[in-house]
């Protein structure tokens, strides 16, 4: 996300505006001139150039596994979460409703270390049992179909919106079944990876020890399935085709296609009607080539090593609710090994995670009524529809596209769904219970719930009125099978969005945001659904194919940025951000100048609203990752490190050359225009 910090006015661009004694008056809310190292030329690198001086003394906090503006923002809402929460523990039962006493209790019971340690495995007791009595492959299945544990196995199932009819729901099956973020982490040979794998060897017999299981050749024998499970997998680059992963089929031919698997025994634990509408029941599956593979694995699997498997992901799953011995041995290979942290985050905090996952809708609501008031709502609301305009503006007047797709895109333009801060409606929790004294009890009930609230509605017309975040999420989104866009209220805020701040900043901000969501609707995936959201070609041939030809050049150019050493970006896989990045940036500083009107832009601190416009867009990927997160982003994440969502998105934006003419043929970043990648 793309977010800024406050500073005093002495350190930072003077851009909030307010009006006192009918005057004007600059506010501290901006660019921060502090953190500019003007010895870096913008060309060299235009990161550098805006954030330079921070980076020189910039740490990652020991609990985190970033710093800069995200973390910034993070920590902001954080604040605002625990107010909310220290509100309504030191309120009365009957001072709260239920739904807050529900929050409350769900609060008090994870933070509760002492019950936590006294309490040992007792209360994973139960579950621990089932997996070690489980006796064949069929009961294996089954247990993996189990909502309330939500082990997965080889295969992971949730219901969504079917991808070429957005009128109905459907049942999504994907690979699943890794303990380490992507199959990479099995198969590549670099040093680091190496010693991942090693220690991941180790976590797996810590875990089984935890549980009184010592010989060294069973956890073995679980990297060992790991691996082969790794081996059946598409690659993250691979799963991002909308079209390779759309494969309806019906439960018979998936079990025709994969045989090895007792599917039956599955969906019937998840609770999947055998027939919709008088017809049996359909299925969409992902990965197709690997469900064969993957079933495969699963038959030749002995069934203790699969009691093994589960058990260890069982007390992964449910680290956090567990003993500090459970919990410190997860963290030490996830978040040290894996994540780079150094230390475990607050309990407090994480309190907080387990709220917003569980019953986020019932904190977003408490979250908003007091962070998010209406004339901040508006303001967001307007600046999204001059991104929409600017949008549609820019598609009516492009070179390369024929008036065929050209219409077709604005149909699509014009058809968005702008979700702004929150839900119409808010979630109804009267039917979840939370007793307050059984943590992985109510944990349980709550994903029960959940599951349930998708199950009940899957042969049901679609919601569109649902959100896929919660309220105070730092995030946003775009989902081609509607067509919708939606910015939670916990990324419209300060230093992210302000209402009163300069437009340059805020279009170079929050603006570049929304045009990136916005773009995602042509990206070379989101481009494949039409403006109803069905994945279905509106392109002319000769469209598609130049469209294609531009994002492959701009893979090209991202396959040579180096996230760390011996590790490249990878442009395939990156392409669907990298085209949203340049298409959101290009369409914001269109809407900025839209919001100008017929009005110049001041000039304030000696900087031009243009040049403010692209500070504002660097600053705002701000950020340093620790080594763990760089190498996992970098194989497994279809995002760029931050470094290049700044200088490998300017070089090929017209505008960036013309707000600082001093960038010339000869700087490392500079592109002949010829070379740029222009989609919009």
């Amino acid at each position: 996300m793309t977010l800024k910090l406050t500073l005093p006015i002495a350190a930072t661009l003077l851009v909030g505006i307010a009006l006192a004694a009918g005057r004007p008056v600059f506010g501290p809310w901006g660019v921060t001139l502090a953190y500019m190292d003007s010895s870096v030329p913008p060309g060299k690198d235009f990161f550098r150039y805006t954030n330079g001086a921070w980076l020189k003394t910039a740490t990652i906090p020991p609990d985190r596994r970033l710093a800069g503006v995200n973390l910034e923002l993070d920590r902001g809402n954080e604040t605002r979460l625990r107010t909310i929460i220290q509100s309504l523990r030191a309120k009365p039962d009957s001072a709260l409703s239920a739904e807050e006493r529900k929050l409350r209790d769900l609060y008090g019971e994870f933070v509760d270390t002492r019950a936590i340690e006294a309490a040992g495995l007792a209360p994973a007791r139960a579950d621990l049992d089932r997996i070690a009595a489980l006796a064949d492959a069929t009961e294996v299945a089954a247990f993996m179909g189990t909502p309330a544990t939500g082990e997965y196995g080889p295969f992971m199932t949730y219901i969504s919106v079917d991808q070429k009819n957005p009128a109905r729901y459907v049942v999504r099956v994907m690979q699943s079944g890794l303990g380490m973020p992507d199959r990479d982490y099995y198969r590549r040979s670099d040093k680091q990876l190496a010693a991942t794998r090693e220690a991941y060897r180790k976590f797996l017999g810590d875990m089984l020890a935890i549980i009184g299981i010592t010989d060294a050749k069973r956890a073995a024998a679980v990297y060992d399935l790991e691996a082969r499970m790794a081996e059946a997998h598409w690659s993250a680059a691979e799963r991002r085709d909308a079209d390779k992963t759309y494969n309806p089929m019906s439960v018979a031919q998936l079990a025709h296609l994969a045989p090895q698997f007792p599917w039956n025994a599955y969906f019937g634990a998840l609770g999947i009607p055998p027939r919709e509408h008088g017809q049996e029941r359909q299925v969409d599956i992902g990965e197709k080539s690997a469900f064969p593979r993957l079933a495969a694995v699963f038959a030749a699997t002995p069934v203790p090593v699969w009691r093994d498997y589960l058990t260890v992901r069982y007390l992964h799953m449910h680290a956090s609710y567990l003993p500090r011995r459970v919990d410190a041995t997860n963290f030490a290979f996830f978040g040290m090994v894996v994540g780079g942290q150094k230390q475990q985050l607050a309990r407090e905090l994480r309190a907080l995670r387990v709220l917003d996952e569980e019953m986020g809708d019932a904190l977003g609501k408490l979250y908003c009524a007091a962070y998010f008031p209406p004339e901040a709502k508006a303001k967001s609301r307007q600046l999204v529809a001059n991104l929409a305009q600017a949008y549609a503006i820019d598609i009516q007047s492009l070179s390369w596209m024929t008036p065929a797709t050209r219409q077709k895109a604005l149909e699509k333009v014009r058809s968005f769904q702008l979700k702004i801060g929150y839900p119409d409606a808010w979630r109804d929790y009267s039917a979840l219970t939370i007793r307050g004294n059984d943590l992985i009890g109510d944990v349980h009930n709550a994903d029960v719930f959940e599951w349930n609230r998708h199950l009940a509605r899957l042969d049901e017309p679609v919601d569109r009125d649902e959100w896929l975040m919660t309220a105070p999420t730092n995030n946003a989104y775009y989902d081609p099978s509607l067509n919708e866009i939606a910015f939670p209220a916990g990324v419209l805020q300060p230093p992210y969005f302000d209402p009163n701040a300069d437009d340059a900043v805020n279009y170079g901000s929050i603006g570049a945001t929304v045009g990136h969501e916005m773009s995602h609707a042509f990206d070379d995936q989101g481009s494949k659904y039409d403006a109803a959201g069905r994945l279905r070609n509106w392109w002319t041939a000769a469209d598609r194919r130049d469209f294609d030809a531009r994002t492959r050049e701009l893979a090209r150019q991202y396959d040579h940025y180096v996230a760390m050493p011996g590790l490249n970006v990878n442009g395939k896989l990156t392409l669907g951000e990298n085209i949203a990045d340049l298409a959101g940036l290009v369409i914001a500083r269109k809407a900025y100048h839209l919001a100008l009107g017929d009005k110049p832009a001041q000039v304030l601190s000696g900087f031009t609203g243009d040049q403010r416009f692209y500070l504002a867009y660097a600053q705002s990927w701000r950020e340093i990752w620790s080594d763990g997160l760089t190498r996992r982003i970098v194989l497994s994440d279809v995002h760029s490190p931050s470094e290049y969502r700044v200088n490998g998105v300017v070089r090929n934006d017209a505008g960036w050359y013309a707000a600082f003419p001093q960038i010339q043929a000869g700087d490392a970043y500079y592109l002949p225009p010829a070379q740029r990648v222009v989609l919009w």
